[in-house]
Formats: C-alpha cells, sequence, structure tokens
C-alpha cells in the first residue's frame, strides 16, 4: 500500500480524502495504541484523525498502525526459547546434559553418552519452542514505563498523490546512489507518477536505469542517456536483473518496439560521442548477449548501434581513458598519467592518492594542480569521498578493508606510505572550499519572483546528527529504522542493551545464530556470548533456535556495566538460507533500564532495527563502543564471507576484530563536517528543544512538532539533498 510506504519512509501520514465526520473515539485509540509501540501522533494528527467520518478514520488509524509496527518489527511474534528469558538461563553444559538425560528412556539406565559425539539437534526438545507465545505473555509482567522510552513523532503529511511526488523527486534526484530497498521503493513510485514533475537533474545513473525502464514499458521517451553503458544499465533492469552490474542478468525478449527504443538509444549516444565506445569492453560479455537479444544487423538505419556489438565481440579495439593512464602508470609517467585522467574529472579524483603517491618531486605540482582543476567538474560526492579519504592518510591504517556494493568486507595490511602533512593540509583546504561553494542554496522559494535570490534560512541543529556519516552511498547501509550510514555514531541511553534477531525461513530448515563478540581496547578477545555459552560476565542468550518455519527471534542481554571497550553482536549462519533468501530477517537493539522487566520484546523500547539483507554467511550490523561521554552505537552494515555452513562466533574472533578496528579508527566525514561549510554563509543555531522565533532550516534524526511556518526540515532520510550538488 502506497500510504504505508510513505509512513515509513518519512514518517508522514498522508491526509485522507475520507469524508468529514466525528471521528475523535477513534483519534483516542489511535493516540494510545501508538503510545505501545513507542510513536505518538502530532496535534495537527489527531485533529485530522477526529475530522474524519469514523468508517476512513478506522481505515487511516489501520494503515498508520499497521505501518509503524512493521517498522519497528512488532508485526512479528518474538517468542524467546527459554520462557522467562533473562531469568531462569542455565549454564550451557548443565542444560545440554538435560537435554541428553531427556533422551535416555526412563529406566534405561547406563551412562550419558559422550557429548563430543551426540548431534544437538537430535535431541528431545533443543532448538524448538517448548513453549506458546501465550505462556510467554503470561509468563511476564508488563513493561515499566521509563523515561528514556522511545517516542517518535509521526506528522500529517498533505494527501497521498503529494507526498508521494514529494518522495519520487527525492529519491530519482538523490545525489548518492540508492540502497536496494530505495531503488525498489523508486520503480514503484516511478510508475505513479511517470507523467507528474520530474527531478531537474537524475545523477546516479542506477537511478536513471529504473525510471526508464518504466518509461520504456509505459512507451514515455527515454531521459538522461549519455552513455552506452546507460543503456546497458536499462536492459538488465527491464530484464529484472542488477541493475548496478555487480551480478550477471539473464536479458529476456524484448519486443520491437523496445529493440527500436534501445537500439536508438546506443546510435544518439555513439554519434555525439565516439569516444563512449571505450566503456564497451568493460562489459563485453553481457554485450555480446543483449545483442543476442536485440538483434541489431536488423536494423540499418542506426549503424553507430551496431559499433557497440562491433566492440564487445572484439572485432575493434577502442582505447580507453582507464586504459591510457594505466600504460602511463607503467611506464613511470605520472605527470601524463594525471593529463590523460583529466579528460575524465571523476576517475582523476579517485586516482588522486595514487598519483600523489607515485608522482616525483618534479611532478608533484603538476599532479596536485591537475586534481584541484578537477574539484569543478567532478561530482560533489565524489569531492566528499576524496575529502573523508585525504583525512586518513598522514598516518597507515591498522589495517586496510574493502567492502563491495554488497557490504561483504575483505581485510588487508596497508602497505601505502602515508601522504606528506603539508599535502594534506593543502588538498584538505582546497577540498573543504570546493565543497562549501556547491551546497545547495537553502534559501525560502520567492513565489512572486521565482529568479529571486532570498538570504538562507538560519539552520537549526540537533546536537545527535553531528557525528552522523555523510550518506555518500546507500549501499553503505541496511533498510530499517533508525538506521544510519556506515560509520554513524549515536549516543546509548539506558543500562541494558538487548539485541534482538528475527528469521522466518522460505523453504527449508534455517538454522541462524545471534552472538556477541566482547573486545578489550587493543580489540582483543574478552569472551563471546552464543549458542555454545549461554552466559558471560553478565551477558545472557535466550537460547538456541534452529528452525524457523513460522518465524524464530533469539536475544542476548549485554549490562553496559560489564568489562572491556568493544560489543560487537553479530548473526551467523549455521546452516540453510543465505539472508537474500529467507523470507524475512532482521536484526535490532533495545535499550532498557534493569527495573523495567516486560517482555524479552517490546516495541517501545526498540531504539533501532535493520534488514539483513547481505551476501556474506555473517552479519555485523554495528559495534557499541565505551568511551569518554558514554556508550555510542557505530554502525557497520558489513558482511563477512564466511564459511557455507556452520559458522560460529569462536571461529571468526580475527577477522570480526580486525574489521571493527579498521572501521572505529576510521575518521569519517559527518554531517558535522558539512554544517561547519554553510557558517560562512548562514547563522548556524544549535538546538536545545525550544521553538524559534522565525522560520528555520531544520537539521535532526526527528522532526519538531512545532516549527514556524516556512521551516524547512531535514531527516536522515533527505540527508543526501544536503550534499554539495
Amino acid at each position: 500500500m502506497l500510504e504505508k510506504l510513505i509512513i515509513q519512509k518519512t514518517l508522514r501520514v498522508p491526509a485522507s480524502t475520507g469524508a468529514p465526520g466525528d471521528g475523535a473515539a477513534v483519534a483516542r485509540q489511535l493516540d494510545a495504541t501508538l503510545l505501545d509501540v513507542g510513536f505518538a501522533a502530532s496535534r495537527a494528527l489527531l485533529e485530522h484523525v477526529g475530522g474524519l467520518a469514523p468508517e476512513p478514520a478506522m481505515d487511516l488509524a489501520a494503515t498508520v498502525v499497521s505501518a509503524v509496527r512493521e517498522l519497528v518489527g512488532d508485526h512479528v511474534r518474538h517468542n524467546a526459547y527459554f520462557l522467562r528469558f533473562p531469568d531462569g538461563v542455565p549454564d550451557t553444559v548443565e542444560f545440554w546434559t538435560e537435554r541428553l538425560r531427556a533422551a535416555v528412556p526412563a529406566g534405561g539406565g547406563g551412562e550419558l553418552p559422550d557429548l563430543r559425539t551426540v548431534n544437538l539437534l537430535d535431541l528431545p526438545g533443543y532448538g524448538t519452542y517448548q513453549h506458546t507465545y501465550a505462556d510467554l505473555l503470561a509468563a511476564h509482567d508488563e513493561l515499566i514505563a521509563a523515561a528514556g522510552d522511545r517516542v517518535t513523532l509521526l506528522h500529517l503529511g498533505d494527501t497521498a498523490e503529494v507526498e508521494a511526488q514529494r518522495l519520487y523527486l527525492s529519491l530519482a534526484g538523490s545525489p548518492a546512489p540508492l540502497g536496494e530497498a530505495d531503488l525498489a521503493i523508486l520503480s514503484e513510485l516511478a510508475l505513479t507518477c511517470a507523467d507528474g514533475p520530474q527531478p531537474a537533474e537524475i545523477p546516479v545513473r542506477e537511478n536513471r536505469a529504473v525510471l526508464n525502464g518504466i518509461r520504456l514499458v509505459l512507451g514515455r521517451p527515454l531521459v538522461a542517456v549519455d552513455t552506452t553503458t546507460d543503456v546497458l544499465r536499462l536492459a538488465c533492469q527491464v530484464s529484472g536483473g542488477d541493475v548496478s552490474l555487480a551480478r550477471p542478468t539473464r536479458f529476456r525478449a524484448f519486443p520491437r518496439r523496445e529493440r527500436r527504443v534501445l537500439l536508438a538509444a546506443l546510435h544518439e549516444v555513439v554519434a555525439a560521442n565516439p569516444g563512449k565506445l571505450g566503456d564497451v569492453a568493460r562489459h563485453a560479455e553481457r554485450w555480446k548477449r543483449l545483442g543476442e537479444r536485440l538483434h541489431p544487423h536488423e536494423y540499418t538505419q542506426w549503424p553507430h548501434a551496431r559499433e557497440v556489438f562491433t566492440v564487445a565481440r572484439g572485432e575493434r579495439r577502442v582505447p580507453t581513458v582507464a586504459g591510457r593512464a594505466e600504460a602511463a602508470f607503467r611506464s613511470g609517467d605520472v605527470g601524463r598519467a594525471a593529463t590523460v585522467l583529466s579528460a575524465a574529472p571523476g576517475l582523476l579524483l579517485r586516482s588522486a592518492d595514487r598519483l600523489l603517491r607515485l608522482a616525483s618531486a618534479a611532478e608533484r605540482d603538476a599532479v596536485t594542480e591537475a586534481v584541484t582543476g578537477a574539484l569543478g567538474a567532478a561530482s560533489g560526492r565524489v569531492l566528499c569521498s576524496l575529502r573523508e579519504h585525504v583525512g586518513n592518510r598522514l598516518v597507515p591504517a591498522s589495517a586496510r578493508m574493502y567492502a563491495n556494493r554488497s557490504r561483504t568486507a575483505w581485510i588487508g595490511p596497508d602497505r601505502r606510505p602515508p601522504l606528506p602533512a603539508e599535502l594534506v593540509a593543502e588538498l584538505s583546504s582546497r577540498l573543504d572550499a570546493a565543497i562549501g561553494a556547491r551546497l545547495p542554496s537553502l534559501s525560502p522559494p520567492s513565489l512572486s519572483l521565482p529568479s529571486l535570490s532570498l538570504p538562507e534560512r538560519p539552520i537549526l541543529v540537533d546536537p545527535a546528527v553531528l557525528d552522523v556519516a555523510l550518506p555518500l552511498s546507500g549501499k553503505a547501509a541496511e533498510g530499517g529504522f533508525a538506521v544510519l550510514p556506515r560509520g554513524s555514531r549515536g549516543v546509548v541511553d539506558g543500562e541494558l542493551l538487548r539485541f534482538f534477531m528475527y528469521w522466518r525461513q522460505t523453504a527449508r530448515r534455517t538454522d541462524y545464530d545471534l552472538s556477541v563478540l566482547l573486545l578489550d581496547e587493543e580489540f582483543r578477545s574478552l569472551g563471546q556470548v552464543s549458542w555454545t555459552n549461554y552466559k558471560h560476565d553478565g551477558v545472557v542468550h535466550s537460547g538456541d533456535l534452529t528452525d524457523a518455519k513460522n518465524g524464530a527471534t533469539e536475544f542476548i542481554d549485554v549490562p553496559l556495566t560489564l568489562r572491556g571497550k568493544y560489543v560487537v553482536p553479530q548473526v551467523n549462519i549455521y546452516a540453510g538460507e543465505s539472508f537474500d533468501e529467507v523470507a524475512e530477517s532482521m536484526f535490532g537493539y533495545q535499550a532498557r533500564m534493569p527495573e523495567q522487566r516486560g517482555m524479552p520484546f517490546d516495541a517501545r523500547t526498540v531504539r533501532a532495527k535493520s534488514h539483513l539483507r547481505g551476501t556474506g554467511r555473517i552479519a555485523l550490523p554495528m559495534v557499541f563502543t565505551k568511551g569518554e561521554r558514554g556508550w555510542q552505537a557505530v554502525w557497520l552494515h558489513l558482511y563477512l564471507r564466511g564459511w557455507p555452513a556452520f559458522n560460529r562466533v569462536e571461529e571468526n574472533r580475527f577477522g570480526t576484530s580486525h574489521r571493527v578496528r579498521a572501521l572505529i579508527e576510521r575518521r569519517y566525514l559527518t554531517m558535522g563536517y558539512l554544517i561547519d561549510r554553510w557558517r560562512d554563509r548562514t547563522e548556524v543555531t544549535s538546538w536545545d528543544g525550544g521553538v524559534p522565533d522565525e522560520p528555520v532550516t531544520f537539521i535532526g534524526l526527528d522532526a519538531p512538532e512545532e516549527l514556524p511556518e516556512g521551516s524547512e526540515v531535514y531527516t536522515p532520510g533527505r540527508f543526501a539533498e544536503l550534499l554539495p550538488v
């Protein structure tokens, strides 16, 4: 349902167009129900529901409650293996022994089997719920409310059509690549909004492919196709494949009308710039497979399109900028490599570290000037990526980590020599100036004189956003609730962390294991808690579940008084379906006070919930670290390849600790950095919870209920709009 999607993505409730009437009773019921799951309706939203007739009011209320319950993971029943968790959890070996005793026939006598040779899954009652969810409810008291419990405000929006158009323009025009979940949302919205206003610019090519896929099927003209690869991505999109081109696509058959559109687009791109043929060889096999579906030899009116497939078959060679630059590197002529790369500013900036490291003293000034000259032509996102990179090049990293688009991480030594401090300072200064000059305008629109440049609104900043990493790529994060980009830090309140992991298998028995690795200041292991070790230093596991036909949940309680500095939750696939194959999987954490008690899962205490959809066999969603300001949550969004089966926390301690260290020690470019660039242009004030006297641009994790009319609000879903253009 479109309304539910909008609520989950924006926390704005589309206004109902239902008949007016007296829905006051429904509004009161909605208010109470929302509080039970950690949400609250704004005054305007309650007034809107109260002004509807009972039937449309009830329809709207049901949509809102369903959306937010699903958002925080409250749409499923989270049962625990041990009925009274966190109380009554036995010692691991004692529990296994008890299960063994249950397997011995009454009066059979004899010794118990050797634990080392017994398959736990064969023991009666192991890994499956021994009580119902109703039993769990009866065994636990109600949650005692605490001042720190989460309350997330829902705001009244415009009609569903207006809200859909607004979200569509935001996603389609995003300067940063979207994650898979947002690409799916964009595809759905593009169908609804195909004939409405379109973004002035579509910087991300994957977004173009999604939009053009809809336009191709609907018979609309394609937009913003200016490379051969744009056409290849489009063919992948309409074939149900991967528009990032990271995975192969099996192309479907194309009707004659679609073949003509695709070949005409290829013809126009190559005719305008024959150098674009240089992109073809990189994906030659895909082009050959696509040629089998498009039959370019049948369409003599588009000769330049046929050239694409000639290059793909290797019958013609076209030198590329990257190839010519690589030849210059191999010959030791770094200055010539920089000159060649100047034709592709983005590629030049991505190669800046290599150029500066390899340049001789005589070449360094020329290379620096080439890099500086590219700052005005590359995208703002590339500038921010280079600024973050340069800020980490004064000393070698403890380890060098690589994370691909699927968030699978590899680790290796950092053998690069540091860049000279004076070079880092000079390049950082130039990047700061370029980024500051290209920040989007925060001026309010002038309705009477659209071309008039009005002064920018003052910026009101929630201090909680200062440590949020810039959303330079949506592929470095998962979808979910209160999920932030990789490297973002947030304050952890409460005295007890409770992790939860839920999964539901699709077709075959699937066993996921929630575990926690504890590390000291030097990232050395202090112990672990998992299905093989239910308790350690006050940390408690809820019990091992090995089948999730109807869904299963595992919990781990972590008191924040424990020894050590780092708490690393992880999810291991022990057997069965991958994260991409299961029907549903999620990870999240709750923050509580010990005296609150309550059910193992209570939506009011959920601070964040993320999907688990990576390609590895071990998920590392986040790490919790203790510092001078108390405990912080740091988002990782990483997956380790792991083994095909039988992954356990004990076996990946080394790889996990090294990846955690690499990310914790890295200096990320944050919203605080970006906001500092605005200080030269407008007034920036820290928000203390009060209501300002004049319209402002508010930047925070959540939108306040009351801001002066004319204010603009940026919350995490819109942070990408603040990146330099």
